[in-house]
C-alpha cells in the first residue's frame, strides 16, 4: 500500500515541473475584444412586484425605472475603463493619444439603457480625451449580435428547448428544490426576516408570496424570442436579484438584505440566479441558438485583424485594435456555453458574470515565429471593489482568471490557443443556420 504522505510530495513535484516548463512569452498583443456585462443596475422587476415576496419593502435605488444603470454603476465602469487603459497602454496596444487611438476602436452595446450607458462610461475611462461613438440599435429594434432571435437571424423549436432543459434535470425540474435546499432556505429566511436555520421556520407572513415554495417547472413560449419560465425558480431569481446589486451599489449594510446579508451570503444565493441562467443559456441547444451569431462575429474579427483583409461578418475594420461589446449576463452565458468556457473568481460562484465583468479575447502574435494565438481571460471587479468604488491600477487590478479553451488551448499558464486551431474549433462549434454575415 502506497503511503498517503507521498501524494502531496508528488503533487508538488508535478506542479514544479509544470511551472518550470513554461516558455518565455514572446507574444505581442495585436487586438483585444472585451465582451462585457453592464455594470450595477436597479432590480429588473419593479418594487411593486418584489414587495410581494418580502416582509419588508425593497430599498430604492434612486433611479427612474427597473433595470436602470445606477450612478454607482456608471462610476464603476469609468474606473474599470481606466484600468484597461493602463493595461492596454502597457501592452502597447494604446498609445496614450486618445484621439488617435479612437480611430482604431469599435464600441457597440445592446439596446438597453444599462448597456448603452455602461459602454459610454467605459469609453470615458479608457479613452477619456476622445469623442467616442457607441453603436447601438433603436429601442424598438433587435440587434442581431445580441438578440439574434428578435432580429430573425435564428429560430428555435419550443419542444426541443423544453426537452433540452428537462433532459438536464432528469425529467423532474422540481428535484432542484432538493438540490438547492440550503440556498432556498437561506433565501426564505432573508425575505421573511428570521435567522437562517430556525426550526421550525415561521409561517409565510399574511398577504405575502413564498417564492421558495412555488413549484419549479419548465414552460417555453411558442413563438418569437425564447421565453422560458422556470416557475418557482424564475420567481426566486427575481426575488434575490436585488441583493447583489444592493451590495455592489454601496447601499448601507442595513439595506443589504435588510441587514442580514454579507458578501459570502450573497455569493451563496447567487447560485440560484446562476442556475437559472445556466439552464436558459448554457444548455447546448440554447447556447447554439443564442450564441452562434455573436461567436461568428468574434471569430471573424480576430481573423480579419490577423490577415489584414476585410472580412464579412467582422466588427470594425482590419486595422481595428480594440473592440468593446456590452450586453448582458445572458449573452455572456450563451457564448461561454457554446464553447464550454469556464472560470472562477474569488468571491463569486463558478462562471458567474459579475456586474461589469467581461470575457477578454486577446489576439497575440509570436515575435519569433509570427504565429497568431488567442488568449482568453475573464476579468471583473470583486464584490468589495464594486461596493467601495476601489481605484484600480496595474498593482491593484480587478480579479482575473485565465480561461481554458476546450479542444484548443495549449498547456501553458495562459492557455493560449493557436488562431488556426481556434478557427477550426469555431467551425465545428458554431451552428451556421443561426448566423449571418452582417455587422
Amino acid at each position: 500500500m502506497r503511503p498517503h504522505f507521498l501524494r502531496p510530495v508528488v503533487l508538488v513535484l508535478l506542479t514544479m515541473g509544470f511551472l518550470a516548463a513554461q516558455p518565455v512569452d514572446d507574444t505581442q498583443l495585436k487586438q483585444v475584444i472585451i465582451f462585457g456585462r453592464h455594470s450595477v443596475r436597479s432590480p429588473v422587476a419593479p418594487n411593486s412586484t418584489l414587495n410581494n415576496f418580502s416582509a419588508q419593502p425593497v430599498p430604492d435605488f434612486g433611479v427612474s425605472a427597473p433595470g436602470i444603470l445606477t450612478a454607482q454603476g456608471a462610476a464603476l465602469e469609468t474606473i474599470l475603463g481606466g484600468y484597461y487603459r493602463l493595461w492596454l497602454t502597457k501592452e502597447g496596444l494604446l498609445t496614450g493619444n486618445d484621439s488617435a487611438d479612437a480611430n482604431f476602436a469599435y464600441f457597440r452595446a445592446n439596446v438597453l439603457q444599462r448597456t448603452i450607458v455602461t459602454a459610454q462610461r467605459f469609453a470615458a475611462g479608457i479613452l477619456p480625451a476622445a469623442n467616442i461613438t457607441v453603436s447601438f440599435f433603436g429601442p424598438q429594434e433587435s440587434d442581431p449580435l445580441f438578440d439574434p432571435m428578435g432580429a430573425g437571424v435564428s429560430r428555435f423549436d419550443p419542444r426541443t428547448v423544453a426537452a433540452a432543459i428537462n433532459g438536464r434535470l432528469g425529467g423532474n425540474a422540481q428535484s432542484l428544490a432538493s438540490s438547492y435546499a440550503s440556498e432556498l432556505a437561506l433565501t426564505r429566511s432573508i425575505l421573511f426576516g428570521y435567522p437562517a436555520g430556525q426550526s421550525p421556520a415561521p409561517a409565510t407572513p399574511a398577504g405575502k408570496v413564498d417564492v421558495t415554495a412555488m413549484p419549479i417547472e419548465v414552460t417555453v413560449g411558442p413563438t418569437g424570442p425564447i421565453s422560458i419560465d422556470l416557475g418557482g425558480l424564475s420567481a426566486v431569481n427575481a426575488a434575490v436579484d436585488p441583493f447583489i446589486m444592493e451590495y455592489a451599489d454601496g447601499l448601507p449594510a442595513s439595506q443589504v438584505g435588510w441587514g442580514q446579508l454579507s458578501a459570502a451570503g450573497i455569493s451563496q444565493m447567487s447560485r440560484l440566479t446562476h442556475l437559472a441562467l445556466d439552464l436558459e443559456c448554457r444548455t447546448p441547444y440554447l447556447a447554439a441558438v443564442e450564441g452562434s451569431n455573436l461567436a461568428s462575429h468574434v471569430v471573424r474579427s480576430l481573423v480579419q485583424s490577423a490577415t489584414g483583409n476585410t472580412m464579412s461578418g467582422a466588427l470594425g475594420g482590419p486595422s481595428t485594435k480594440m473592440i468593446v461589446l456590452i450586453a448582458s449576463d445572458a449573452n455572456i452565458a450563451s457564448l461561454a456555453g457554446l464553447f464550454h468556457f469556464d472560470w472562477l473568481l474569488l468571491g463569486y460562484q463558478e462562471n458567474y458574470a459579475a456586474p461589469g465583468g467581461a470575457m477578454v479575447f486577446q489576439l497575440r502574435q509570436s515575435q519569433s515565429t509570427g504565429e497568431y494565438f488567442v488568449r482568453l481571460s475573464y476579468v471583473a471587479q470583486t464584490l468589495d471593489q464594486l461596493r467601495n468604488r476601489t481605484p484600480l491600477t496595474l498593482d491593484a487590478p480587478p480579479a482575473s482568471a485565465p480561461v481554458f479553451i476546450p479542444g484548443c488551448s495549449s498547456h501553458n499558464a495562459t492557455f493560449d490557443c493557436p488562431l488556426t486551431n481556434f478557427v477550426r474549433l469555431a467551425k465545428q462549434t458554431i451552428d451556421p443556420q443561426f448566423t449571418d454575415l452582417l455587422n
